[in-house]
């Protein structure tokens, strides 16, 4: 039977989650991490979304997206295929490394934004592996210290109004 579409968001907004086949780790040092961040930035300059927040855990990704031209199977296919090609050939592996295809579900509220990004940034501190402020692989410090591959414009506005 084939597979359902995704639905779309009418913002063009996606809470996107990447998870290890079988939940197993797919970074085991930071030259993984940085390998999947410079992919994210890859797929930005090639595809033109905005990234609101990200958090790296050891098995698993969120990223929030702004899909402004309604590639986001094509962004995420893309950034897939050229860390699972990094990881395979590192570590000498064969075989999926992400879970089923990556979950999507649409942001179409503001409140859900902004509730979203939280928990994203929360999930070092849930995990029991540090502070929000002091995680590394998680956009938040780009929103206390400027901007790296994030668009802090847009959640910055939204806790303003608050």
């Amino acid at each position: 039977m084939p597979r359902m579409a995704r639905s779309k968001s009418y913002t063009k907004v996606y809470h996107v989650i990447l998870r290890g086949n079988d939940k197993q780790d797919i970074f085991f040092d930071n030259q993984d991490y940085k390998k999947l961040i410079k992919e994210v930035k890859n797929t930005k300059e090639k595809y033109g979304y905005e990234l609101y927040t990200y958090c790296l855990m050891t098995n698993h990704v969120h990223l929030v997206i702004y899909d402004k031209n309604n590639m986001l199977s094509k962004i995420m296919q893309s950034l897939e295929v050229a860390y699972s090609a990094y990881f395979s050939k590192k570590y000498e592996k064969t075989g999926h490394l992400f879970q089923n295809r990556f979950l999507s579900k649409e942001v179409e509220t503001r409140e859900y934004l902004m509730q979203v990004c939280r928990y994203i940034h929360q999930n070092p501190v849930k995990a029991k592996i540090s502070t929000v402020d002091k995680y590394k692989w998680s956009s938040f410090k780009e929103y206390i210290n400027g901007e790296k591959i994030i668009s802090t414009k847009m959640l910055l506005s939204l806790f303003r109004k608050y």
